[in-house]
């Protein structure tokens, strides 16, 4: 935004979904479809030949949502709290948590997460539904995407003021990484610290975070990196409040605004920082690596990405 970043952060997940953003990551492991077929036979008491017809149907280890609510709908009427329980979860699992691009499927191994009842209660699953939009935000940021994954028949009400009814939860300010299954996101509230009532800061380079050699143990001690993140700043008194030289450092890096071209001026070719020369031999060379490198990718001297390249050796020589 003009007047800075925002993001999406567990205190919105917690608040929005009212899903616990305590506990462990885990990170299910793919099932093979014979794995699929046992693990609906144990756990959602489907006979062993429904359960090899329906996998086979859907052509690889998943299941199917509309079928899942009838067997959620049958062992209601038989009494079969645990099953009833268990394919609720994962009909909630596939189509809000872990919603994908299918809107039909959910993933077998999800089941895993539920063959105890009483663990999976432990799992931080905000941190899980954060990871997974964060992915297809990603994902969706990519100009061959055509879809975009999203939760259905979720109850949004943002006019409600969704945080009155708990106290703050430190773990919203953790920076870091969070994980789940093989995706892994950097999480970075410092960047954002006006939604949480901080005065916004300079924040530390993202690639900080990503450094971490163990990213469960980086989570389970999150006190250090609340403490961390807010020493350097105070609470905000208004909801522009910032430390000084922020906004001067933001509108440096980022592009806070979007311009529409002017068709009809004339284009700006800028003069390329690399007609200055060398005589020394080895900038030669690196000239004429750059030089290499922008015609595979089919640059131009008037694109910026051009110039960019030439100005940093440009400045590299004046050193």
């Amino acid at each position: 935004m003009s007047f800075g970043e925002l993001s999406i952060t567990l205190d919105d997940v917690s608040c929005l979904l009212h899903l616990p953003i305590r506990g462990i990551f885990w990170s299910p492991q793919d099932v093979t479809e014979e794995v699929a077929v046992e693990l609906v036979v144990d756990y959602l008491g489907v006979s062993q030949g429904e359960a090899q017809s329906h996998v086979r149907s859907c052509r690889g280890s998943y299941y199917k949502l509309e079928w899942l609510y009838d067997l959620f709908v049958h062992h209601i009427a038989a009494s079969s709290g645990a099953y009833a329980t268990r394919a609720y979860l994962l009909m909630l699992v596939g189509s809000i948590i872990f919603a994908d691009k299918t809107y039909t499927l959910v993933k077998a191994r999800y089941l895993l997460l539920f063959t105890d009842l009483d663990r999976c209660s432990g799992y931080s699953w905000g941190a899980a539904a954060l990871v997974t939009l964060y992915r297809y935000l990603g994902d969706a940021s990519m100009y061959s995407c055509k879809q975009l994954a999203a939760p259905a028949d979720v109850i949004w009400c943002p006019f409600e003021d969704h945080r009155s009814w708990r106290l703050f939860d430190e773990i919203c300010l953790y920076r870091g990484c969070l994980k789940w299954g093989e995706t892994v996101v950097p999480y970075l509230p410092d960047r954002c610290l006006r939604q949480f009532g901080y005065r916004q800061y300079v924040p530390s380079p993202p690639l900080d975070c990503m450094m971490a050699t163990d990213i469960d143990v980086d989570w389970i001690s999150y006190h250090q990196s609340v403490i961390a993140m807010i020493g350097p700043s105070t609470l905000a008194t208004t909801p522009s409040d910032v430390e000084d030289g922020y906004l001067e450092w933001y509108y440096c890096v980022s592009h806070p605004r979007l311009v529409p071209p002017h068709r009809d001026d004339p284009r700006e070719v800028p003069v390329p920082i690399y007609d200055a020369g060398s005589s020394d031999p080895d900038w030669a060379r690196v000239s004429t690596l750059i030089h290499r490198y922008l015609r595979q990718v089919n640059a131009e001297e008037e694109d910026p990405q051009f110039t960019d390249l030439f100005e940093a050796l440009h400045i590299s020589r004046s050193h």
